[in-house]
């Protein structure tokens, strides 16, 4: 039977969302809520992208549209809480306390509109000692004890890049905290302030290992445990050519393929001795380093061995189980992630590039209803 699609551009079709520019996590959110089919309605600043990258380039802001607002100007926050007024959610990633100042905090949007969802992404939160400092993405897990587990022992921690904070521990949450929010409302009729942190949400992301550690099956030291790399058939081996590999083997009819593949079968009891990790780790190593990327990848290609080559960004959407998917898509010259998940009966697809600041202001100004968008654009902000 084939499910029929609901005509629309995702699950999110009709809500409204204001997002009020800033970097990282926000602005990610904002996207994954427009890839699901959210309007969502970027508050650009004037002067241009705060890290210097190219508009055209940041597929952040793609399915999105932008207005231009300088909310230092006198009318600034006036048009800032007429869009809030309409709006199903707001986005902000300001300091605590910075967008009261602005005029713009949830106490003024609540006051034009009691609906709202008024989501808040900060890395240490909206209260604690050091919820007024600065900080980024690899600050917020240091303290969270996250960041320690990852990397080889007597080494320093190694860096997973911002995905662990600032998408996967703030992003994330943050759109799973406004959309149950969003809930809220429409059964309601209350809106709310969704403290989004990202020390909270990669906190939370730990709750299996916090427990594997009280469990005792967790040492609480990086590169030891059977998931952190300490386990020599759950890691990675370099090839003959430089390249990787990497190993999940970890039950048993996993462990005797992989083993028999790469030509050791003899160190077979060694999978729960871990007093011979090491030496098995050894005999892995070696035979991964006697032939290239390429060759072992066809070897191990449709087995259940559990494993895979080790692909470069510019590498992984020409793979062919990601290219049958679709996992990547290609939309005005740019290779990027497909929107996810999918949905069978409502599926969504990216519709528009990376919206350039301001480009949108007249047509959000007629279809949110806001025409003094248009009127402060055309007479710099003065009336």
């Amino acid at each position: 039977m084939t499910t029929a699609t609901t005509p629309g551009q995702g699950p999110l079709t009709g809500v409204r969302v204001v997002e009020l520019a800033g970097i990282g996590p926000g602005p990610f959110a904002a996207m994954l809520l427009a890839d699901l089919g959210a309007d969502v309605v970027r508050v650009d600043r004037p002067g241009g992208p705060v890290l210097g990258i190219d508009p055209a380039h940041d597929v952040t802001n793609r399915n999105k549209r932008s207005v231009l607002v300088d909310l230092k100007a006198p009318e600034g926050p006036a048009r800032v809480l007429d869009l809030a007024a309409r709006a199903d959610l707001l986005i902000e990633g300001y300091r605590p306390g910075v967008a009261e100042r602005l005029g713009v905090g949830p106490e003024a949007c609540h006051a034009r509109n009691p609906r709202l969802v008024y989501g808040r992404m900060t890395g240490w939160g909206q209260d604690g000692p050091l919820a007024p400092r600065a900080g980024h993405d690899i600050d917020y897990i240091a303290v969270t004890g996250t960041l320690g587990m990852i990397g080889r022992p007597g080494q320093p921690p190694a860096l997973p890049a911002n995905l662990l904070g600032d998408y996967a521990g703030g992003a994330l949450y943050l759109v799973v905290g406004v959309l149950a929010a969003l809930h809220h409302a429409r059964v309601s009729g209350a809106g709310q302030v969704v403290d989004a942190a990202i020390v909270d949400g990669t906190s939370h992301l730990a709750a299996m290992i916090h427990g594997a550690v009280a469990a005792g099956f967790w040492q609480d030291r990086r590169g030891v445990n059977l998931l952190d790399g300490g386990c020599p058939y759950y890691g990675t081996y370099e090839t003959a050519d430089g390249g990787h590999m990497a190993v999940g083997a970890l039950e048993p009819r996993f462990y005797d393929r992989f083993l028999t593949l790469l030509g050791i079968p003899e160190h077979a009891d060694a999978r729960l001795d871990r007093a011979r990790w090491e030496e098995l780790r050894v005999a892995i190593a070696e035979r991964f380093r006697s032939r290239t990327r390429d060759e072992w990848t066809a070897l191990f290609e449709g087995t259940d061995a559990c494993v895979a080559p080790v692909l470069s960004l510019r590498e992984a959407p020409h793979h062919p189980h990601l290219a049958a998917r679709g996992t990547f898509t290609d939309h005005g010259g740019l290779t990027q992630p497909a929107p996810a998940p999918r949905f069978s009966t409502t599926p969504t697809t990216v519709r528009t590039g990376p919206a350039l600041p301001g480009a949108d202001t007249a047509a959000v100004a007629r279809d949110w209803d806001v025409p003094a968008l248009t009127r402060d654009q055309d007479t710099g902000g003065r009336e």
